[in-house]
């Protein structure tokens, strides 16, 4: 996927397969940005807000594909090359784009989820349904810049203290579905009340008998 500038990256026109494509010349101002057709992947990292204000440390893997060349480089005009090195055939390196990457995917992943997880209350979601939101919201705003997200995988890590309050809210719940919401409350007291003993087993060498 070819795209070309003779302005500096004002306006960009793509090269139809099979169509020669134009050599910088003596354009100071030529530029040339061969993007690869090819799915590529990615990575986000941040801190979401789940409802009730349950911080989590998001990470987010993706896999997409560029769909629409001059939609993209209008976002990432800085992956030119200009007029003496702007002639190479060579496709840019996955590794060039994670500055494209950050600037137009992560950055539009990180807003859709902001809005996405107010709503997701950290008990009772299914994260498989809760990654098909993320990824459906995603790629309605990425596909204007030329961006199409083809998979996303979504991982919460969430610190010791999130761990337990889930653990004892969803026990709660066992215990109340039962009508037994006083004995759990007896019971999680005296857990979380209860010395936590560590055995440490110690080997020692046998002593050979002196004589």
């Amino acid at each position: 996927q070819v795209v070309v500038s003779e302005d500096c990256g004002m306006t960009w026109k793509k090269i139809n397969s099979g169509d020669a494509v134009p050599k910088a010349g003596l354009n100071m101002c030529y530029m040339k940005v061969v993007i690869p057709n090819y799915p590529m992947q990615g990575e986000s990292k941040f801190i979401g807000n789940l409802k009730g204000k349950v911080r989590v440390n998001t990470h987010v893997d993706y896999d997409y594909s560029i769909t629409d060349p001059l939609a993209f480089i209008k976002q990432a005009k800085y992956l030119g090359k200009a007029n003496s090195n702007a002639d190479s055939e060579e496709a840019l390196l996955d590794s060039k784009f994670e500055g494209a990457e950050n600037s137009i995917i992560d950055k539009r992943i990180k807003d859709v989820a902001k809005n996405v997880f107010l709503s997701e209350d950290i008990l009772e979601m299914e994260q498989s349904e809760l990654e098909d939101k993320l990824f459906i919201e995603s790629n309605k705003i990425l596909e204007q810049h030329g961006v199409k997200l083809n998979f996303i995988t979504l991982t919460f890590d969430m610190d010791e203290q999130t761990r337990q309050a889930i653990d004892v809210a969803t026990a709660m719940k066992i215990y109340e579905s039962k009508g037994l919401g006083d004995l759990g409350k007896t019971v999680i007291s005296a857990k979380a009340g209860a010395t936590k003993v560590v055995v440490e087993n110690k080997l020692t060498q046998p002593t050979t008998p002196t004589e």
